[in-house]
């Protein structure tokens, strides 16, 4: 029964996994009345070129933030007090990485009393010991470490969100920069247009670091 219960409890943690810390640099710079009576809003028309659905999609995670904040968005401009506009990049850094290949590791069975293998097989470049232990490597004996020439991509991520009022004027301008190997630039907007808004409208002027953790995905 207790090895059931181990086996369970590994099979529970490869379902859920663990949550990911996004980190963010996150730049505000406000104006923002100290009494703001009305805040019906709409967004700014994109440029052709960048009204797509994907834009849109995050369109609306912004209008979620503003409506959590007590923003109203309004049916057209001419109803509206306020203006959102919103621009997004994901940037691919790739660099180039030496990977060391430990022997030790690709290949480890394991070995039972009298030297005898429990399973796997007979590694001749290893020395074995007994009584269960595992088989270490004397690098010594086989001179450098080996190494792989391997590709880690980076992300770079940046987010910018102004409101201003109809007339132009710039009421708030917020910058979240993120730099992650996560590929899918959906799975981590939401939580950029979060640290966006954290503390809204918070000191201007004043770089922070906002960290959220990404829940894993079935």
């Amino acid at each position: 029964m207790k090895c059931l219960a181990i086996l369970a409890a590994a099979g529970t943690l490869l379902l859920t996994g663990c949550a990911t810390t996004i980190r963010s640099d996150v730049t505000v710079f406000h104006q923002w009345p100290a009494q703001l009576q009305e805040k019906s809003y709409v967004f700014g028309t994109p440029a052709p070129a960048e009204d797509t659905l994907e834009y849109r999609s995050y369109q609306d995670l912004v209008a979620a933030q503003l409506d959590r904040l007590g923003f109203a968005r309004a049916g057209s401009p001419s109803a509206a007090k306020l203006r959102v506009d919103m621009s997004f990049s994901t940037t691919d850094r790739p660099t180039r990485q030496l990977q060391a290949m430990d022997p030790y590791w690709a290949m480890s069975p394991y070995w039972g009393p009298y030297g005898w293998p429990y399973r796997g097989f007979y590694p001749s470049r290893y020395r074995y010991r007994y009584y269960g232990f595992r088989p270490y490597y004397d690098p010594w004996m086989y001179g450098p470490t080996e190494f792989r020439e391997i590709i880690v991509h980076n992300y770079e991520r940046k987010l910018n969100v102004q409101i201003a009022d109809m007339s132009g004027a710039k009421l708030y301008d917020v910058t979240v920069q993120n730099t992650s190997r996560k590929q899918s630039t959906p799975l981590v907007m939401p939580l950029l247009v979060q640290s966006a808004f954290k503390e809204f409208p918070g000191e201007s002027g004043k770089a922070k670091r906002v960290e959220l953790e990404l829940q894993p995905q079935q």
